[in-house]
């Protein structure tokens, strides 16, 4: 019985140091506990967004304050390129990035994107078209940033009346008349779909997701390439048309040369101090092709955060793009930058409703399609429409470079 009870007496010693070690020690007073994590990230982001995105991180900073210490560099990339930027090193690349819906399935494709964990919360805040957007085969990839990277026409109001500004032809009579110029970019391809989209000529993906279809070069249908082709020359003819890049465009309007154009609401800030009263903003005009006005068409898509795979913060980084994305601000980014929310709470209040240019890309989405077209499509147009606005000097068939075009276009 004697050594029943020591065993006994001797077990629950041995208990009672075993629970007394597995106790933590409280922390001698004035010590905080465990070091802070350091949670370092990089963001890319459009050169114009800086001051809004600054002031992103800050609060973002000052929500978690208590959680991590943050160190957020943010680095200028153009959203349209950013995609070769990523893919060209991903694991170099930025942790939380903007870019432009036509590159998310590269992105993913590429590795470069995960789906979405709460892919079904986001896809309720925002916008149908711009959760499509963001997704591949229907899964999300990206966080919707915006619903309007579009183009449609800004003009002056103290040159243009309604009626003028329902015919390019008729807008660059008044502007030569005036000594000023309609602008438009046709060193971007983006633009220069405007001519050919809606004139039964098409361009699109292939089921390989990478290569493209092209008809411009068509000799048959109502209208042809070359019915396009001439149009454009005539357009580029007329002392009222300037073909200028979208910062050309800005130094144009400010400084009085350009009273009209065709962008989009990225620049709805800067043309509201310019012209202050007297903007305008509509759909896109009709041109004169084939001796009849077609109305000229568009891209539309959406601009996306999404978050590298690749990131060594992959739970920070994704709270990160919740928080740039987030209702909140994608209304201030509508009120610095006049760029149009995805969110849907956001989209649908009345100061986005009451804007302008808002109002001009919605009644243009009548006559846009979304922007889905491989990587071979921008040179060989802008190469294309870069002679148009020249006037052609060299007298080449427009035929032949239609068809070296097209060639360009669908090449695998």
């Amino acid at each position: 019985m004697k050594k029943n009870y020591l065993s006994l007496f001797l077990s629950i010693g041995l208990l009672l140091l075993l629970s007394a070690c597995g106790k933590e020690t409280p922390p001698p007073a004035g010590n905080s506990g465990p070091e802070r994590q350091t949670v370092a990230l990089t963001v890319w982001g459009a050169e114009e967004d800086e001051a809004l995105l600054q002031e992103i991180f800050a609060s973002f900073q000052s929500r978690y304050a208590g959680e991590a210490s943050f160190q957020i560099t943010y680095q200028p990339q153009s959203e349209s390129n950013c995609k070769d930027a990523m893919l060209g090193n991903l694991e170099g690349g930025a942790d939380v990035f903007a870019f432009a819906d036509d590159q998310v399935s590269a992105l993913a494709a590429a590795g470069g994107l995960d789906p979405i964990e709460n892919a079904a919360e986001i896809s309720a805040a925002n916008l149908s078209a711009a959760v499509d957007a963001a997704s591949v085969r229907g899964t999300l990839y990206a966080y919707p940033l915006t619903a309007d990277n579009g183009y449609f026409l800004y003009y002056n109001k103290a040159f243009f009346s309604e009626e003028d500004i329902q015919s390019l032809n008729r807008m660059l009579d008044v502007a030569a008349a005036a000594g000023r110029v309609v602008s438009m970019d046709w060193s971007s391809a983006w633009y220069v779909y405007a001519f050919f989209g809606n004139t039964g000529l098409t361009v699109g993906l292939n089921e390989d997701g990478l290569t493209n279809y092209c008809t411009w070069n068509s000799v048959e249908g109502p209208v042809t390439g070359i019915d396009v082709a001439q149009a454009m020359l005539a357009v580029a003819a007329s002392p009222g048309f300037a073909s200028r890049t979208d910062t050309e465009f800005l130094e144009g309007v400010r400084n009085g040369s350009v009273i009209a154009g065709v962008s989009g609401v990225w620049n709805s800030v800067a043309i509201q101090e310019a012209w202050g009263e007297n903007t305008g903003a509509a759909k896109l005009p009709t041109f004169t092709c084939k001796g009849e006005e077609i109305q000229m068409a568009s891209f539309s898509g959406c601009k996306l955060i999404g978050v590298n795979a690749y990131s060594k913060h992959p739970e920070w980084a994704a709270r990160l793009a919740e928080w740039i994305t987030s209702e909140e601000n994608q209304r201030l980014r509508f009120q610095m930058r006049g760029q149009g929310p995805s969110n849907k709470n956001a989209a649908n209040s009345p100061e986005v409703q009451a804007s302008p240019a808002i109002a001009a890309l919605l009644a243009q989405s009548e006559f846009s399609q979304l922007q889905r077209v491989g990587g071979k499509f921008w040179d060989p147009v802008a190469e294309f429409a870069g002679n148009c606005a020249r006037g052609n000097p060299s007298g080449a068939s427009l035929q032949a470079q239609l068809d070296h075009m097209v060639e360009g276009v669908t090449a695998r």
